[in-house]
């Protein structure tokens, strides 16, 4: 005998439902209710229709009426909504835009009515420029308003997924679009340090962002709508998306006898079976499980809801299939950049009283010699003992996949060592050797192990500076571009000779750029005695995590056809809503480009120092980047030249874009009125290792191209590095010929400080220099004499090795130690390498 399926909504888990049971039994009745005119749409890429991704409309209807019909044999009845059941008849009570109200029977019922936008109970809430996103109808009056006539610009109230992907297209639409979230940071599965990298792309791509703000009602106008906020400001603007979050649509079970949750969920077991006998319920109206803590919670996704529809069908053909549980894995694009997350974020951990452990590493989404890479950042939470509790990952490329390697790990009930242990596909363009998801784990590995004990940025409010030293184990160059307040700067490379700095009786906090050279530093120091730890994620994270949006109000200021967008309310003064990018205000002139994508530190800052000289005051220059670190870097750079930075901005896939404009009046006006001098740098290079002969002309360089006076002073074993690679024979004594033979007759054949492996390590390490478009050590110096960088040889150590001025590179002065000390007592740094 054939059963008679009815299924309430369809969309994802209704539809999916029914097409499963289908296959599964071709003589069951099976219809299909939906009080909507479609029934299985792409509710996920509505926005994207608004913003001109998806142009054609009908590519976002799945499935049609007539479709399902052909192909499944499946009555769907759309513009029908069920309004009741009666669970003792077995029947549903149905309100028919064709038929009216009438009755139908079943044999097994599967809900899937999904969820409702909720709408606040506020002054105003019916003005009909406030508009939800939950079906194509809705999407469609959207659009038609953006049609019309004087739309330029829109609100979005809540900065969920769907509020983060509606600003995103309304801005590609052209709109001017502010979203208004009450929370203190958007999209609240990741956790703020990642989230504030999300943010932060908004806001370089116009969207102006204000956190921390409550809606209090909605006002009328001639003309547009305003939004009051409880600080008593009124924005104002020509249409509002209201995406505040979203209720279970279950009010007509309320006399069922469907047992509910707190918030109207309806409550299934493992077998998405309700309180009442052949009433099963699938998609975002139901209460789950927890896959990873067991707990009850909801998680609107479609992609548990065509799972658990495709269960439900299993269940009603006689197959025991079950449902296991949701981690809530989900992924969003934003801009350029793209958040994923899987599993438990800080905030649940914290409300379930869970212990955990979390890491976050940096690395580069494939070879960081391979064109196009770009960093990720990817937090790991963890138990002290090593399983997977979940992850996050923001960046421009690759953070889907290792989500998704590690919501596998998770389901299989991983363990950290198992993300170390992944064998994970591995070429040049696609990753590295070393996986970020290994990196991870590698990670977690020393925390679990003990080998590293690590602090979190948010930890730094609790240390005792009497008790402890906060220690930046980066180069002098990066200190000076941006640390943590409070901090000692001795570079991980100095560490060992400088040790004896340090304070032992104090605990070490040490950070570094992303935590690897952290890492490497606190292994020295905890083997010398020292009680040390990590900052978790470095600078980047800590620095990342300070991000606020820059908007701020400026009084009387008109930006939409003499409309002020924001507003006090009536009998207080008026102010405006503005970014602080001078680029979004006005179109900027722009009379040099330079393009540096492909080149790593400090290549970008030298080129655009070498562009800014060749300028004359006024004029500009925009430049494009694809190192991440000269988001930073050009910022520290234009302040300390005295230039001014009019734009910065990431764009797509990363790319960074800065306009700058020449001052030098302004900054030898400003030079003269201040008694400093001006800055210099000076270092004794002594070694002829080609590793520190390339650090040295790196930092030279750097500190060039940041408009100080640089001086290098070359002895001994260093003079190796400026010694011509050809040169015409000459006479020396029995210790010169020595010397000649023993030494590397050019910077060519300089030797490596480790791992020099007979000569194939400098090969090596100038094979990935090359392939990552370093500059050679050979170009550097070149840079540097151009520059202007002093090169000084020492005539004492010149004397003694039997090296002649005939055997040393033109642009070198010859001079002695009297003549270096005068330089390094103007000098305000001074470095011995």
């Amino acid at each position: 005998m054939s059963k008679k399926v009815l299924i309430v909504g369809g969309v994802a888990g209704g539809a999916s439902a029914a097409a499963r049971l289908r296959r599964l039994d071709e003589h069951a009745e099976i219809i299909i209710f939906e009080k909507g005119p479609y029934i299985s749409f792409a509710n996920c890429g509505l926005p994207y229709y608004i913003g001109g991704t998806i142009a054609d409309r009908d590519r976002l209807l799945v499935q049609t009426p007539k479709g399902m019909a052909d192909r499944f044999r499946i009555d769907v009845r759309t513009k029908s909504e069920v309004i009741a059941i009666n669970p003792d008849n077995r029947t549903v009570q149905v309100q028919s835009h064709e038929r009216g109200q009438y009755e139908e029977s079943y044999d097994e019922l599967i809900l899937s009515p999904g969820a409702r936008p909720i709408i606040p109970d506020l002054p105003g809430k019916d003005n009909p420029l406030i508009y939800t996103v939950r079906s194509i109808p809705d999407i469609d009056r959207i659009k038609e308003q953006m049609n019309s006539d004087n739309n330029a610009s829109a609100i979005v109230i809540g900065g969920g997924f769907i509020g983060v992907e509606m600003a995103e297209n309304l801005k590609e639409a052209g709109l001017d679009v502010t979203l208004v979230e009450g929370n203190g940071q958007l999209l609240t599965p990741f956790d703020p340090e990642l989230a504030a990298s999300l943010a932060q792309e908004m806001e370089q791509h116009g969207v102006k962002l204000l956190f921390s703000q409550r809606v209090q009602g909605f006002q009328s106008r001639e003309q547009g709508i305003g939004v009051e906020l409880a600080d008593g400001r009124v924005l104002a603007a020509d249409l509002v998306i209201l995406a505040i979050g979203v209720a279970p649509d279950t009010s007509f079970l309320q006399h069922s006898g469907v047992s509910l949750g707190a918030r109207g969920h309806i409550m299934v077991n493992e077998a998405l079976e309700s309180s009442v006998p052949h009433i099963y319920a699938v998609g975002d109206a139901i209460e789950v499980t927890d896959y990873i803590h067991g707990t009850k919670t909801a998680i609107p996704l479609a992609g548990p809801a065509n799972k658990q529809g495709r269960i439900v069908a299993d269940r009603i053909a006689g197959l025991h299939s079950t449902y296991k549980g949701t981690q809530g894995t989900s992924i969003i694009k934003v801009f350029g950049m793209t958040g994923a997350s899987t599993g438990s974020n800080e905030k649940t951990l914290k409300r379930l009283g869970i212990d955990y452990r979390t890491v976050i590493v940096h690395p580069g989404s494939h070879a960081s010699y391979y064109p196009g890479s770009s960093a990720i950042t990817l937090k790991l939470l963890f138990t002290p003992e090593g399983k997977i509790l979940g992850a996050q990952a923001v960046g421009y490329d690759g953070v889907d996949k290792r989500i998704d390697d590690i919501a596998v790990a998770i389901h299989f009930g991983g363990h950290i060592s198992d993300l170390a242990e992944l064998e994970l596909s591995y070429a040049p363009p696609y990753s590295s050797a070393k996986d970020p998801v290994n990196m991870a784990g590698y990670a977690a590995e020393n925390i679990v192990t003990g080998r590293v004990q690590t602090f979190t940025y948010e930890q730094l409010s609790a240390r005792q500076p009497e008790q402890s030293i906060l220690l930046d184990v980066r180069s002098e160059l990066e200190h000076r571009n941006g640390n943590i307040p409070g901090s000692l700067n001795i570079s991980v490379d100095e560490l060992r000779q400088r040790i004896h700095e340090l304070d032992s009786s104090k605990e070490i906090w040490v950070y570094c750029q992303v935590g690897l050279r952290g890492y490497t530093a606190s292994q020295i120091l905890r083997q010398h005695g020292f009680n040390v730890k990590n900052l978790s994620g470095g600078y980047k994270t800590y620095r990342q995590a300070q991000f606020k949006p820059t908007l701020f109000f400026t009084e009387n200021h008109d930006t939409k056809n003499g409309q002020n967008p924001v507003e006090q309310l009536p009998a207080t003064k008026e102010t405006s809503l503005e970014p602080t990018h001078p680029s979004l205000m006005k179109p900027l002139h722009i009379d040099n480009e330079l393009n540096v994508c492909g080149l790593s530190c400090p290549g970008p800052l030298i080129q655009v120092k070498q562009k800014m000289d060749q300028l004359t005051d006024g004029q500009t220059l925009r430049v494009k980047a694809s190192d991440p670190g000269f988001y930073e870097d050009v910022k520290a750079w234009a302040t300390m030249s005295g230039s001014t930075l009019l734009q910065l901005e990431r764009g797509r896939g990363g790319i960074i874009e800065a306009v700058l404009v020449k001052n030098t009046a302004q900054t030898v006006s400003s030079t003269k009125q201040t008694p400093e001098a001006e800055p210099a740098s000076t270092m004794v290079v002594f070694s002829g290792d080609l590793d520190k002969a390339i650090a040295s002309f790196i930092i030279a360089n750097g500190a060039a191209a940041s408009g100080r006076k640089v001086t290098m002073f070359f002895t001994f074993w260093g003079l190796n590095i400026i010694r011509k690679h050809q040169h015409q024979p000459v006479s020396k004594t029995g210790i010169g010929r020595m010397f000649n033979m023993m030494l590397p007759s050019s910077s060519h054949k300089l030797g490596m400080s480790k791992m020099n492996m007979l000569g194939i390590g400098p090969k090596m390490i100038r094979g990935l220099m090359k392939n990552n478009n370093v500059a050679s050590l050979e170009e550097l110096i070149q840079t540097a004499a151009e520059q202007g960088v002093e090169m000084v040889a020492c005539q004492m150590s010149m004397d003694l090795m039997g090296i002649q001025r005939e055997e040393i590179m033109d642009q070198i002065t010859i001079g002695g130690v009297g003549y270096y000390l005068g330089q390094a007592a103007q000098a305000n740094h001074n470095l011995f390498i």
